[in-house]
């Protein structure tokens, strides 16, 4: 029986069990974030309750592309996964998973969501499917087992989602949506290098260069502050340019103050709470953000 057929069967018998055991693998709250930010910049450009067909092409297309290329990671970085204490008991290092069934899995929801991507939008899909590459082949094939600046890569990514769903919405690639993806990709440092610092001896033991190990603590705080000002100043001024009123504006600003003040605090002030409480925060000033311009733009 091929790698194809048994998949296939094995999703057949007891399908509740197999999705509860494959769910993990696509990181469900990463991926959601991920999502949201899409939504979000369609959001800035059309009304996503006028334009519902196409919102749930966006969302579907974007989920199976987000869930193939987290899936395609996990199965790449399965060895290093093995050496983390934080991600041993994960399916694929715990050997719950076949390798091959989940590659092909990653590559069949890549395909399908890519593909989808480009009958939506030839535009849209070509953004959607730059964002699996930087994040599959760029980040995590090429650059996170060699330097820290990989996060970069990861960030840009990162910023892919928001940018493809305001290139769906208005049809072509402009300041707001680069600004969007650039928010997302500033951001992304505060959410990853305050974790890289809770777990630098999972990082340590895997082989995984960070910026933690590489350049020190009270650096890779101060690189998070000037991130952390980058993505408010750059979300701020994508909200004006998308139009939220005032009274969105001011909320933003309450949040961004907090995102500032958090981060600060972390270099003057450095504790293993502030930064674990930073790291949480920087996921719901995110989640706030794109939220503000979803009920924004109803």
């Amino acid at each position: 029986m091929t790698t194809l057929s048994r998949t296939i069967h094995l999703l057949r018998v007891d399908l509740p069990d197999r999705l509860r055991t494959y769910w993990p693998l696509i990181k469900s709250l990463q991926t959601g974030l991920l999502l949201l930010t899409g939504l979000a910049g369609f959001a800035s450009a059309r009304c996503p309750v006028l334009e519902l067909p196409t919102l749930l092409g966006l969302a579907g297309s974007l989920f199976l592309a987000i869930s193939g290329s987290t899936i395609l990671n996990m199965v790449y970085d399965r060895d290093i996964d093995r050496k983390m204490a934080r991600t041993a008991h994960r399916p694929l290092p715990a050997g719950e998973i076949d390798a091959d069934q989940a590659l092909l899995i990653g590559l069949m929801l890549s395909w399908l969501g890519v593909g989808w991507a480009v009958a939506l939008s030839p535009l849209y899909g070509l953004v959607v499917f730059a964002g699996l590459f930087f994040d599959v082949v760029v980040y995590t094939i090429w650059l996170k087992r060699r330097t820290p600046w990989s996060i970069v890569w990861g960030g840009i990514s990162g910023g892919m989602p928001i940018l493809a769903g305001r290139v769906l919405g208005i049809g072509q690639i402009d300041l707001t949506g680069i600004l969007l993806a650039l928010a997302v990709l500033l951001w992304i440092p505060t959410h990853i290098m305050t974790f890289s610092m809770r777990y630098y001896n999972d990082y340590r033991r895997a082989g995984v260069p960070t910026f933690p190990a590489t350049y020190g603590f009270q650096t890779t705080r101060l690189i998070i502050a000037l991130s952390s000002l980058g993505a408010a100043l750059t979300m701020g001024a994508a909200a004006f340019l998308i139009g939220l009123t005032w009274g969105y504006l001011r909320v933003l600003f309450v949040l961004s103050a907090g995102l500032l003040v958090l981060a600060v605090t972390s270099v003057l002030q450095p504790s293993e709470k502030l930064n674990m409480g930073l790291f949480k925060y920087a996921s719901i000033y995110m989640l706030s953000s794109m939220l503000l311009v979803l009920v924004e733009m109803v």
